[in-house]
């Protein structure tokens, strides 16, 4: 062992020396002696690999002083970089093997600046190794001469290189129990640390995705932070193209990244034209958040930042609107995934009862229309058990159920339709569901006021379908607008949208819904929530296709109309 320590000083020195002389010299005869020389001093690499892992970064350069300088010379010198890319029988070992040196220089965790500063240039000694952007003039002659054209030697270099190591790291990752096969973590940290400033490189995907796919088996995650927010941010700027499970692995291994995620989803939202699900859809789509919650743990986490961004909004349409459409690609993605659920629902949706979970999870437009309206008793039972048969104190109280509900909008958003187009007595759980969905919050006794007020308003409406002559000012006074001091009241908002459903569904009001619009809305709020409403209404009827030709048409021209004012 004391020999082969002695040898390998003396290989270095010799080496040393080689490199400075290849490094000075560009003639010819310096080219055929490093031609000659190439396949011992990959031998030299080798064992210097061998010597290198086994220490610290302190240790290696005690015993190796002018160690990295060894190292650049041979990552500049194109000849080195060159063999057995063209020469040799096994392809890039130079490569991955100077690579590999540079990863044990690099310190885990930098406790001084001197420390940064080395990981730092060894970042950027790698990013010369494996950048396909940079050809001097002495590869492109040398390249020339093998009969290679310069434009083709970077690429293919770069690429299987990367194939190498994803290929390693896959080994890894399925021999993770076989301790002698197994990469340390410590070379598991240091290659994603080398991979930060080449995350962007098309041809380095494979070896990102390897490193994200590839777990470990410690109790701590290996992987550097700034790996993962590296590539988080490619993801988000669509500056890499990774499969989804790859993105699955990001996510869940890092949470700041998915929280990022979220926010950054936020923020287009925010910047969006308002009340427009269209472009809001679109958005959530390219986010590839719901395709990645259909993994529970995900899942979790998205749907309490929405429950955040709720709270704090005090319930804001738009907010209520984004939570639908999340869950309609949510589900649409897991019925793509499989179709069965991977997973119990309980996982998605653990503090309510998996049955009322099942029927909402039922999409409108798989449902026979004549069933809708026992669809929605059976919904109203269920909520209604949950909310006032609820222990006192129980974790699955009203507000659970209600952000429960507010998910599945096909369903909490056409009741207001079945009360209006029915002609019998309004159901009593019907008139309990729009209740409850607009005040959640209201005990019994207030819900049961609130009922028996839109139980009235449902009949003067329905009289007035019957009158031949009708204008803004008599609907507006049957519906009980104007009665409440404040119009933001949540009762006051049901009272608006069963005017405004009644207002696009009765021919007679067709002709008098501009007047009724100006009546209404005397604010800007109240405006961009007429604006809203119209906007979701049509976004449901094309989805579930049950828009009347008339109605559809009024409901577009009202909303091009209203846009232009805001």
């Amino acid at each position: 062992m004391a020999q082969d320590s002695v040898d390998l000083s003396c290989d270095y020195q010799f080496w040393m020396q080689k490199l400075s002389v290849w490094d000075q010299a560009s003639t010819l005869e310096t080219q055929q002696d490093t031609c000659v020389h190439l396949a011992r001093f990959q031998e030299f690499l080798r064992k210097m690999y061998e010597a290198l892992k086994e220490m610290d970064s302190n240790t290696i350069f005690e015993r190796f002083p002018t160690i990295d300088q060894l190292l650049a010379k041979a990552c500049w010198n194109p000849f080195i970089l060159a063999y057995d890319g063209f020469l040799h029988c096994c392809p890039d070992e130079s490569q991955k093997i100077l690579i590999w040196c540079l990863c044990c220089l690099i310190n885990k965790e930098p406790q001084n600046s001197r420390q940064s500063k080395l990981n730092s240039w060894v970042q950027g000694v790698l990013s010369h190794i494996l950048s396909a952007l940079r050809f001097d003039k002495e590869v492109a002659l040398f390249t020339q001469g093998l009969g290679y054209a310069p434009i083709d030697y970077y690429p293919s270099l770069l690429k299987n290189m990367v194939l190498s190591l994803a290929s390693e790291l896959r080994e890894n990752h399925l021999n993770g129990f076989n301790t002698q096969r197994r990469m340390t973590p410590e070379r598991l940290a240091s290659l994603s640390r080398v991979c930060v400033p080449l995350i962007t490189l098309p041809d380095v995907d494979p070896l990102v995705e390897a490193l994200l796919v590839c777990h470990g088996h410690e109790p701590q995650e290996i992987l550097q932070p700034e790996f993962f927010e590296a590539v988080n941010e490619a993801v988000l700027l669509k500056k890499i193209s990774l499969p989804m499970s790859a993105v699955v692995c990001l996510w869940l291994r890092h949470l700041p990244s998915l929280e990022k995620a979220m926010l950054h989803l936020f923020e287009k939202l925010i910047s969006s034209e308002r009340n427009c699900l269209r472009r809001i859809e679109c958005f959530i789509k390219d986010s590839s958040l719901p395709q990645a919650a259909c993994h529970p743990a995900i899942f979790r986490v998205v749907d309490e930042m929405f429950r955040c961004a709720l709270l704090e909004t005090d319930g804001a349409p738009e907010i209520i609107a984004t939570i639908q459409v999340f869950t309609q690609c949510f589900v649409e993605a897991l019925e793509k995934e499989n179709k069965q659920l991977r997973f119990a629902l309980k996982t998605y949706f653990p503090y309510t009862s998996p049955s009322l979970a099942m029927v909402l999870l039922q999409d409108p437009q798989d449902v026979p229309r004549g069933r809708w309206l026992q669809t929605l008793k059976h919904i109203s039972e269920l909520l209604r058990e949950a909310v006032e048969d609820q222990t006192h104190g129980s974790r699955g109280g009203p507000l659970e159920s209600w952000f429960l509900f507010i998910h599945f909008g096909g369903w909490a958003e056409m009741v207001a339709e079945q009360l209006l187009r029915s002609a019998a007595e309004p159901p009593a759980a019907l008139l309990w569901l729009l209740a409850f969905y607009y005040s959640p919050r209201d005990g019994r006794q207030q819900r049961a006021q609130t009922m028996v007020q839109v139980k009235a308003v449902l009949g003067h409406l329905l009289a007035m379908s019957r009158s031949s002559s009708l204008s803004a000012r008599d609907l507006q006074t049957a519906a009980g607008q104007g009665t409440e001091t404040d119009p933001r009241a949540p009762a006051q908002q049901l009272i608006r949208h069963l005017l405004l459903n009644f207002m696009l569904w009765a021919p007679g009001c067709h002709t008098i819904a501009r007047d009724v619009i100006t009546l209404m809305a005397h604010t800007a709020e109240i405006t961009h929530e007429i604006i809203g409403f119209l906007d979701q209404t049509l976004y449901r009827w094309d989805r579930l296709g049950i828009e009347s030709p008339r109605s559809g048409k009024l409901a577009r021209e009202l909303l091009k109309e209203l846009r232009t004012q805001v």
